[in-house]
């Protein structure tokens, strides 16, 4: 967790290819103290981290040409 808010601080926190920042606030008299994230702000990167099902991506099925353009001559073996 420590590295995260660090790199959160750098702005060098990327969740799922999206950059984050996290608020928080550290206690103390010189900000050494305990660390403290408010539970909605933890909802917020819990939500950021969900992977959501995508429907399986369809292809179209292939055609077959039978004309090909600039190609004036028959195609197939040259010796038959």
């Amino acid at each position: 967790m420590y590295q995260w808010l660090a790199d959160s601080d750098t702005g060098t926190l990327v969740i799922r290819g999206q950059p984050v920042t996290i608020d928080y606030l550290q206690g103390g008299p010189k900000g050494q103290g305990r660390i403290k994230i408010e539970a909605r702000e933890v909802e917020r990167l819990k939500e950021l981290m969900r992977v959501r099902p995508r429907p399986p991506w369809q292809r179209r099925p292939a055609t077959k040409r039978r004309h090909y353009p600039g190609i004036t001559v028959e195609l197939g073996n040259p010796g038959d």
